[in-house]
């Protein structure tokens, strides 16, 4: 009886502890909310500068969807109509220098391919996103499988 006592109280002290110290290290973390409490309503950021340089950024994966190099603000994308391909359907990328659509957008769940764009596709903004000018929310160290290579051979990035 004694021994379960001690074992009792062993473990309402290593709780006590534990809450201490999560309480402790919570009182530093602060979200994305920065300062502002729970119960209040955080100023909204300034909208971001859409990023409008037509140039092609690089991709930080192989399988990575290409981001949109200029702005897509009133691009209308419905069941409808689809403004990204007024320019980048296969009919009308060479008349506008625009990038065609990958050839995958083509392709049913199935791996066949249709005529024009499957509707699993169609939408383009579920996986391509503008640039904008804002910093990270987070920090990010994320380094590509070259510098990863790179680094593993003793060579410095350039």
């Amino acid at each position: 009886m004694r021994e379960d006592k001690r074992r009792f109280a062993l473990a309402v002290a290593l709780a006590a502890t534990l809450i201490t110290v999560s309480t402790a290290l919570a009182a530093e973390l602060t979200g994305l909310r920065g300062a502002v409490p729970i119960d209040q309503e955080a100023a909204p950021p300034p909208i971001a500068n859409e990023i409008n340089d037509d140039k092609r950024q690089a991709r930080n994966y192989p399988e990575q969807p290409p981001v949109i190099p200029h702005q897509i603000r009133d691009y209308q994308i419905t069941l409808n109509a689809n403004k990204c391909l007024s320019c980048h359907s296969r009919q009308f990328s060479a008349q506008f220098q625009a990038p065609m659509i990958s050839i995958t957008h083509f392709m049913d769940r199935d791996g066949q391919f249709l005529a024009s764009i499957t509707p699993r596709r169609y939408f383009c903004t579920q996986c391509h996103v503008g640039q904008t000018d804002t910093p990270p929310l987070v920090e990010n160290t994320f380094r590509d499988i070259d510098a990863v290579i790179g680094a593993e051979r003793g060579e410095t990035a350039q």
